[in-house]
């Protein structure tokens, strides 16, 4: 099988059991930097010295199909630099090679920067999404964020140091200087820091720049408020498609945050 194993971000301590069993009988392990597993291995006090094979961004096609055979008759263990492998890391193309022939995957979890930042960021955590890491050229970095300036969801983003200060102040550009964000740096570490307010503070408090691994948090845009008959009327167009009224009310409550029944009662009467 593929084993997907979730390594610690920074603090060594956040390394699950279940971790150091694996690394523990591993015969064979991919890894994004054989390096950084080295170094693992013998932070975990692990002796055992499984065969290493180097997958990353720039070789995963050519080996992930041999991988995944490979896996048919052994264990397997997927690691990245730090947290779960496939999530902005490699591996995804290595467990849809396996899913396709067949060959069982399943997942050691344990620490996650994009959770651990969403989690200490004060902001609203029932509905998020994680967009990776932010386009390097601001041409691309600005319509990104165009498109998303209107995401009521929380939204989670990966940033490099040296371009912190840009991607601020294009996010307040986009999103506006109010709207509410945080960025954590150093998660689990020695200097770990969470810094929390406006974009518009943001951006001053990174312009004389910033050091470490960041993650950036930022609020999700508050629903527009559609007056209720503008809301009455939008249940009575989609009504007209061949939707039940009743379906139609609540489609529109969700959206639009109005009472279903009182848009429903409404458009009812209107319709005679």
């Amino acid at each position: 099988m593929i084993i997907l194993a979730a390594t610690p971000i920074g603090n060594l301590g956040d390394a699950t059991r279940r971790l150091v069993e694996a690394l523990e009988a591993a015969t064979v392990i991919a890894a994004e930097d054989t390096r950084t597993t080295q170094r693992l291995l013998a932070g975990l006090g692990v002796a055992n010295r499984p065969q290493l094979i180097a997958l990353h961004d720039h070789n995963e096609k050519q080996r992930a199909a041999e991988l995944a055979r490979r896996a048919a008759t052994e264990d397997v263990l997927v690691l990245s630099d730090a947290g779960m492998p496939t999530v902005s890391d490699p591996g995804y193309g290595l467990v849809a090679e396996a899913v396709a022939h067949g060959v069982e995957v399943i997942a050691l979890p344990g620490p996650s920067a994009v959770l651990t930042a969403l989690a200490v960021s004060g902001l609203p955590t029932d509905r998020f999404a994680f967009e990776g890491f932010v386009p390097r050229k601001q041409g691309e970095r600005r319509a990104m964020f165009a498109r998303l300036a209107a995401e009521e969801r929380t939204l989670v983003f990966f940033e490099a140091p040296t371009r912190l200060a840009d991607t601020l102040a294009d996010l307040a550009d986009a999103f506006g200087a109010d709207r509410p964000a945080s960025v954590s740096r150093e998660l689990t570490k020695l200097y770990e820091q969470t810094v929390r307010g406006p974009l518009s503070e943001l951006v001053a408090w990174a312009a004389d720049g910033v050091r470490g691994e960041l993650v950036i948090v930022v609020g999700g845009a508050e629903r527009a408020r559609v007056a209720f008959p503008d809301a009455v009327t939008q249940v009575l167009e989609i009504v007209r498609t061949g939707t039940r009224l009743k379906d139609a009310a609540g489609e529109v409550a969700e959206a639009t945050g109005h009472s279903s029944r009182e848009l429903y009662q409404a458009a009812l009467a209107v319709r005679g």
